[in-house]
């Protein structure tokens, strides 16, 4: 009987993991390349500039400002890079189903509870309802058609307003029509909340909540692309 291996699972490098960043990236920017290049020449011609302006002038001076306009260079090329890449993601993942637990699993931080798992879903119509809850108490995150969710949003709203009442509840419609907000611009709506409950009541809401919330992880998952693979890869 063949032993298993316990060697640990061998990670992408560094460069490996800026390569696919960049490749994803590029499939939605094509004139990134050309942009990553003229950020790291300018940042070596300003430092070439400022080693000739600067006296005494002499080759040691030039060579170091130039090396310092690269690493300038290099550095503003990363930061276009991983901007260009957020962008790429979300336009990815905009009209795709799941794509908001995706955002509110990953974007919110560790002052909101949230789940890529919906609270709610209609498996013919793929649409959804999301909740989240902290220190602006309970979100409703609600993906696909307005007039399709109204029963779904309204059933959560219900479990809510049973065991948190006096808790603020919000409910945010994820989409491009009017009153709707972007998948871009998700994290940051929930983000601006202005803080109505202290942490002790968010702690016991989200106890209570989970405890009459039906478990929705036994229905079948929406046909549909999976936006985790939409997901940039980071370099480390």
């Amino acid at each position: 009987m063949a032993s298993r291996s316990t060697a640990p699972e061998k990670r992408p490098g560094f460069f490996a993991q800026l390569r696919s960043l960049f490749t994803f990236t590029k499939a939605e920017f094509s004139w990134l390349g050309w942009a990553l290049i003229g950020i790291v020449v300018l940042g070596v011609a300003i430092g070439l500039l400022i080693g000739f302006l600067i006296p005494p002038v002499a080759v040691w001076s030039v060579i170091l400002w130039a090396l310092t306009g690269l690493m300038f260079g290099i550095l503003g090329a990363m930061v276009l890079l991983t901007r260009l890449s957020t962008r790429a993601m979300y336009k990815k993942l905009d009209g795709m189903p799941g794509a908001s637990g995706h955002v509110l699993s990953t974007s919110l931080g560790r002052n909101w509870v949230a789940s890529d798992m919906p609270v709610g879903v209609n498996p013919k119509t793929q649409d959804a309802v999301y909740r989240v809850i902290g220190r602006g108490g309970v979100v409703l995150v609600a993906e696909g058609s307005r007039g399709r969710l109204t029963r779904l949003v309204n059933d959560e709203k219900m479990k809510v307003q049973r065991v948190a009442s006096g808790v603020p509840i919000q409910v945010i419609y994820v989409g491009h029509g009017e009153g709707d907000v972007p998948i871009s611009k998700l994290s940051s709506t929930i983000k601006s909340l202005p803080k109505k409950v202290d942490r002790t009541t968010m702690a016991a809401v989200v106890k209570r909540v989970d405890s009459v919330s039906q478990s929705v992880t036994s229905l079948p998952i929406p046909k549909g692309v999976d936006p985790m693979r939409a997901r940039a890869p980071r370099p480390r």
